[in-house]
């Protein structure tokens, strides 16, 4: 009977030696597979919203989004009011008192330049946008520089003052370079710089358009701007 179980055990010995020599991994696995999160993401300008607070000759809201399409693509839009009071000035002489007042709507592409290590979701983002701005021009008050008198030019007050300049329109294009950092999760802040380039200004032949909500002051000669937010 010793002899049968020895020869059994001796037998058994390979499946033994090969089982023991197998290492055994009891390191825990993390099954939880990362994903980079796409959708749609909404938020507002906070720097509208502090100008309009500490200006009392600024109003505007400014509401933005982004929708994620591919890993380094997404849809991008902004849409805002604003409204602003400007005094001009020369040589403590007034020139033009005017307020300007509507909306706009901004659209286009942001393309995420930066490379994120695993977890992060921050963005370095270079994109366009076409925009189209609806809005009204009040002139409240105005001189003129009359150059008829030789031996004493003068400002003389502009005739009918407070004429409000409606159905003025405009549209450009905007080259926007920006930055996205979440803060927590699913919380961002950002800032974007815009370079634009008017396409169309209709505006009324008697007052021209010095500002355009969306796009800022326009400069004389010169179809470019620049904003932010």
């Amino acid at each position: 009977m010793s002899k049968y179980c020895i020869s059994i055990f001796i037998g058994l010995l390979p499946f033994l030696t090969t089982a023991q020599s197998e290492t055994l991994d009891l390191s825990p696995k993390d099954t939880v597979e990362y994903k980079d999160p796409y959708g749609l993401r909404v938020g507002v300008d906070l720097s509208k919203l502090v100008l309009s607070f500490v200006d009392e000759d600024y109003t505007g809201l400014e509401l933005v989004g982004d929708f994620r399409l591919t890993r380094k693509l997404y849809l991008a839009a902004e849409i805002g009011n604003e409204t602003k009071k400007q005094v001009e000035n020369l040589n403590k002489t007034l020139l033009y008192d005017y307020e300007t007042s509507g909306s706009y709507i901004k659209a286009g592409v942001d393309i995420n330049t930066y490379q994120n290590w695993y977890g992060m979701n921050n963005a370095i983002t270079i994109g366009g946008r076409f925009a189209v701005a609806s809005f009204s021009q009040t002139l409240n008050d105005y001189n003129l520089y009359e150059t008829n008198q030789f031996f004493n030019p003068e400002f003389l007050p502009g005739e009918n003052p407070n004429r409000e300049f409606n159905g003025l329109s405009a549209s450009w294009l905007e080259f926007v370079a920006g930055a996205k950092v979440e803060l927590f999760a699913n919380i961002f802040v950002g800032m974007s710089a815009r370079l634009g380039f008017l396409i169309t200004n209709t505006e009324n032949g008697e007052f021209p358009n010095l500002w355009i909500p969306g796009f800022n002051k326009v400069t004389d000669g010169s179809n470019f701007g620049v904003s932010y937010n």
